[in-house]
């Protein structure tokens, strides 16, 4: 016979049991789908094209620490009134051109994004202001889920990055 103590004790273990199941079943399922973004993405190797009007670029590695793909849809900072995210193709001249990419960078689930001169970048397309060699520049980022990811990157030299913007006589070389 099972007395009256031992089947409270019995219920109550099981009671804490499940409550503790229960519990590390929620936090494990909702911290990846509660990461923003912003909390994913990293930058390495950040810099941006000297210039002394006009045009410029910021290049480095995005990195995505999470399990979901992540896409970038915009950038803004203070050293140009106009940013595009760009991507570098070949056009129907076999001209390599650069125009703004449909829908942002996608940094892979678990991946990084280069950007490159030459490559995927971020152009700045009206300097507010020459950007000199050693300066530096401060960025933010948006995400396709509305997070905002801020960095800052050194002004450098650099002869590069001379490709035409399709659709307009520009390009980077000012």
């Amino acid at each position: 016979m099972i007395s009256r103590t031992t089947t409270t004790r019995l219920g109550l273990l099981l009671a804490v049991a499940a409550f503790a199941l229960t519990g590390c079943a929620t936090s494990s399922s909702t911290t990846a789908e509660d990461v923003t973004a912003s909390e994913s993405v990293s930058i390495s190797d950040g810099w941006v094209k000297s210039a002394d009007e006009g045009m410029s670029a910021a290049f480095g590695e995005l990195t995505n620490d999470s399990d979901r793909d992540i896409t970038v849809v915009s950038a803004t900072t203070e050293a140009s009134s106009m940013l595009e995210l760009h991507e570098t193709v070949e056009n129907d001249s076999g001209e390599m051109v650069m125009r703004q990419i449909d829908g942002g960078f996608v940094i892979p689930a678990g991946g990084s994004l280069a950007l490159e001169p030459g490559g995927n970048h971020i152009m700045l397309m009206d300097l507010t202001a020459p950007l000199k060699a050693g300066e530096e520049v401060t960025f933010v980022l948006t995400f396709s889920d509305e997070s905002t990811y801020e960095f800052t990157a050194p002004v450098k030299d650099y002869s590069g990055a001379n490709e035409t913007y399709e659709g307009d006589e520009m390009d980077m070389d000012h």
